[in-house]
């Protein structure tokens, strides 16, 4: 070895493994445009149909409702789908069902519930402490707490029973994709 050069160490072919198998997993541009936009109108319509039937609020409250189902199942499809094939590979089509439902499940409780909490957090931004202060940071940490906790007890049932039928439905043409 020459002075003052570096030895190289060669790559690992497990790097290139994880790489390969993240882009393997990457669904198409269109499958997941048209999944976005199908999954986020299937979450928006469970959510819009619920509160009809609740016979919920006023007419403004009832669209940014859906309109933030509609944003959280529309981000969480590509990434569940995603997971989903991460999960699944090379496995039968019962991983693939059960991987299908349960990452889209996940996704888009977590990117809903995500939305719920930030829109929960700027109501209540105003009667909060100055920005980046110990006070407001307990603040923050326990307004986006109580807004994912609300989410879950009050949110999620907004999901039933149009949300779960499209989860299933989901799912089933992911493991048959998959075959």
């Amino acid at each position: 070895m020459r002075r003052g050069l570096l030895p190289v160490t060669p790559l690992r072919p497990s790097s290139f493994r994880l790489g390969n198998r993240l882009r393997d997993a990457l669904p198409s541009t269109g499958t997941a445009g048209v999944g976005a936009l199908l999954w986020g109108m299937a979450m928006g319509a469970s959510a819009f149909r619920n509160l009809l039937l609740y016979n919920w609020e006023t007419s403004d409250r009832v669209r940014l409702v859906v309109f933030l189902y509609f944003i959280g199942g529309a981000l969480a499809f590509p990434v569940g789908l995603t997971l989903a094939r991460l999960v699944s590979r090379g496995r039968h089509w019962e991983t693939a069902l059960a991987a299908a439902f349960v990452c889209l499940l996940g996704a888009t409780l977590g990117f809903t519930g995500g939305l719920f909490a930030l829109q929960y957090r700027s109501y209540y931004a105003e009667w909060h402490a100055p920005a980046f202060t110990l006070t407001w940071a307990f603040e923050y940490v326990f307004t986006v707490l109580t807004a994912l906790y609300q989410f879950v007890v009050l949110g999620v049932r907004l999901y039933f029973p149009l949300g779960f039928l499209a989860l299933a439905v989901a799912s089933i043409w992911f493991a048959r994709q998959r075959r």
